[in-house]
C-alpha cells in the first residue's frame, strides 16, 4: 500500500495571532480535505492547552458527519485524561456514525502544555504514563462489547491504533498495545531505527509509522520515497496557519507521490 498523506483540521494554533483566526470551520475544512483527495484528516487533544483547542471527539464527528471517505483521526488522544469506559463510548461512537473510519492514535501529552489540565481532571501528571498502560490493556476489549464487566452498546469495530512518543517507555508501550507507532519530524533513518527497537520488542507484530512534520526541503518525493522505505504508512502534514494552503499543498505532493 502506498504512502498515506493526511493534515490536520483547523481546531487550533499553537501561537495565537491577533492579525489571524484561530479556529477554521472544521466542515468546511474536513469536506475540502476530501474533495482534494487527501487520505486522512486528524484533531489534537488537550483538556487545557497553551492555545485555545477545541474537543477532539466533537470534532472528530463533525468532519465525520460531512464527509464519506476519509479517514477520520486523534492525533493523538490523551487516554489518562479520561475515564477509560467514557473513552471507549466516545471511540465506539465514533466508529458508529463515520462508518468505521476512525483511527486512533494514543499519547501521554506534551509537557509544554504544562499540568493545568491534568490537575483540573483529577489526573496526577507523572501517573500519566502508567494510566495509558492500564487504558490501553482494557480499551480494545470495552469499545468491541467484550469486556465482561462494562458491556457498551452499541459496540463498534475496534479501530487501528498507533502510539506516540520517542522513549523507551512508548517504544514498549506502542509494541504491546497497538498496530503502530508514531513520531514527530524525525529524519527517515531514525524513523527506521526506531521501528526496528520497537519490533524487536512486539512479538512478532511488524509496527509501521506515522510521521508528524516530516522533514522535506528541496527533493520532496525523493524524502517521502525514503520515509515509506524506513516503515512509514502515514504523513500528517502540520498546520502553517493557512489551511487552505496546506491541504492543497499535501494533496499536490500526494498527487504526485502517487504519479
Amino acid at each position: 500500500m502506498s504512502l498515506e498523506f493526511g493534515v490536520i483540521l483547523p481546531t487550533s494554533t499553537s501561537t495565537p495571532d491577533p492579525e489571524r483566526p484561530i479556529l477554521g470551520d472544521v466542515r468546511d475544512s474536513a469536506r475540502y480535505a476530501e474533495d482534494a483527495g487527501l487520505d486522512s484528516i486528524w484533531s489534537t487533544d488537550h483538556l487545557v492547552a497553551s492555545a485555545p483547542l477545541l474537543e477532539s471527539s466533537v470534532v472528530l464527528a463533525t468532519a465525520a458527519a460531512v464527509t464519506e471517505r476519509i479517514t477520520v483521526g486523534y492525533n493523538v488522544m490523551l487516554l489518562a485524561l479520561r475515564p477509560v469506559a467514557w473513552a471507549a463510548k466516545q471511540i465506539s461512537s465514533l466508529q458508529y456514525v463515520s462508518n468505521n473510519r476512525v483511527v486512533l492514535g494514543v499519547g501521554t501529552g506534551n509537557p509544554a502544555h504544562g499540568d493545568a489540565g491534568w490537575r483540573a481532571a483529577g489526573v496526577e501528571f507523572a501517573d500519566r504514563g502508567r494510566l495509558t498502560d492500564e487504558a490501553l490493556a482494557v480499551l480494545p476489549g470495552l469499545i468491541a462489547g467484550s469486556d465482561p464487566d462494562v458491556k457498551i452498546s452499541p459496540s463498534s469495530k475496534v479501530p487501528p491504533i498507533f502510539v506516540a512518543g520517542g522513549g523507551p517507555r512508548a517504544h514498549k508501550r506502542a509494541a504491546k498495545y497497538a498496530d503502530g507507532w508514531a513520531t514527530i519530524a524525525l529524519p527517515p533513518d531514525e524513523v527506521r531505527a526506531n521501528l526496528d527497537r520497537i519490533n524487536e520488542l512486539a512479538d512478532g507484530k511488524q509496527l509501521k509509522a506515522t510521521v508528524v512534520a516530516p522533514q522535506l526541503t528541496d527533493n520532496p518525493l525523493e524524502q517521502l520515497a525514503a520515509y515509506e522505505a524506513a516503515g512509514t504508512e502515514r504523513i500528517i502534514f502540520p498546520p502553517t496557519g493557512d489551511w487552505r494552503h496546506d491541504f492543497d499543498h499535501a494533496a499536490e505532493l500526494r498527487a504526485r507521490y502517487r504519479a
